[in-house]
């Protein structure tokens, strides 16, 4: 029996590439979106074309409120597409960035931060949690700001921190049942993330190249295959693990 993943945020960037990358590796996937159908439609139309199954959900996580509704969603569509009554990966991709120095960002985008990075992804694994099969995987995406400073990203990269906490706390609550549950914390990639910075800016570009030991920024090539292969089988005893993928960034 094929395993199924939910990726939140999986019509574009990181989400794409990871849902794709899950196909490719034999796994079903649950594509979520919060306002491109069309872009997540041909996401899961590339997953059928290798022979997978998938189905498209709308999913707001700053609308925690709508979480119950969603799940009930989700039980429908497993039982419609697959037959089951539940699902065996649940990865936390979708947010958001806000680029401000500390002295210039506002309330509403630190607080729309939280609600989605932090509040979205704690209450999104409760409402799911009966759905989720025993010895089942979550991952929590952070990123590798955590660790280095970069002006403008504050409250971007304290909710990220808060995320990497929640993952530890959901490893030993969860690990009664066998299920995993780690963080992936990407470096610098190129993707559309904060109105493309990286990938568009080249001054931006050139200094998280510089301070890489691989000598150059990520792809999201770099991140969907590392995730999907944190789902097999014989990875089934990496748990509440913080793991960077970001090319030996400040090393």
């Amino acid at each position: 029996m094929s395993k199924i993943a939910l990726v939140t945020g999986a019509n574009r960037g990181l989400g794409r590439n990871t849902a794709l990358a899950i196909a490719r590796s034999g796994g079903d996937v649950v594509v979520t979106y919060r306002s491109n159908a069309e872009q997540a439609e041909e996401v899961a139309s590339e997953i059928r074309a290798m022979g997978r199954k998938a189905a498209v959900l709308r999913l707001d996580m700053a609308d925690t409120a709508s979480f119950p509704a969603f799940a009930e969603t989700l039980r429908s569509e497993l039982g419609n597409v697959w037959g089951r009554d539940s699902f065996d990966h649940l990865i936390n991709n979708a947010g958001h960035g806000e680029f401000a120095l500390v002295e210039e960002t506002t309330e509403a985008q630190f607080d729309g931060l939280f609600q989605v990075h932090v509040k979205g992804v704690f209450f999104l694994a409760q409402a799911l949690l009966p759905l989720l099969a025993d010895q089942g995987r979550i991952v929590n995406f952070s990123s590798g700001l955590t660790r280095i400073t970069f002006p403008g990203f504050s409250a971007y990269s304290a909710a990220k921190a808060a995320v990497e906490m929640l993952t530890v706390y959901m490893a030993r609550e969860f690990g009664a049942r066998g299920i995993a549950v780690n963080t992936v914390a990407p470096g610098a990639i190129e993707t559309d993330f904060g109105g493309g910075l990286v990938r568009d800016n080249a001054e931006v570009n050139a200094q998280f190249a510089g301070m890489t030991a691989l000598g150059r920024v990520g792809l999201p090539d770099d991140i969907g295959p590392m995730v999907a292969s944190l789902l097999r089988d014989d990875n089934r005893w990496v748990t509440a693990q913080r793991i960077e993928v970001s090319g030996g960034q400040t090393i």
